[in-house]
């Protein structure tokens, strides 16, 4: 089997893919959190935005939060390592 059959499953691909299926995940459970609708339930965005408390407003609120957070790690961990890597 030559270097040319072997199919690169890791790195950059792998991340981003993880990251997809973090958030879609918090996605869901948001979804399921708002269908259960528990009592004194009231997401805000960022301390700012006022989400409705229903499926899909605790779906945004999930997302846009994990999203958020695991975004800015993961380009502070990108610039580190490009900025810090060996050669």
């Amino acid at each position: 089997m030559s270097d040319s059959e072997v199919t690169r499953t890791g790195g950059p691909r792998l991340v981003v893919g993880l990251y997809v299926v973090v958030v879609a995940l918090t996605a869901g459970l948001g979804f399921v959190l708002g269908v259960i609708a528990p009592q004194g339930l009231d997401p805000e965005l960022f301390g700012v935005v006022q989400l409705p408390p229903t499926p899909l407003g605790m779906a945004v609120y999930g997302a846009v939060t994990i999203g958020t957070l695991l975004g800015l790690l993961l380009v502070a961990v990108v610039y580190v390592s490009d900025r810090y890597a060996d050669a």
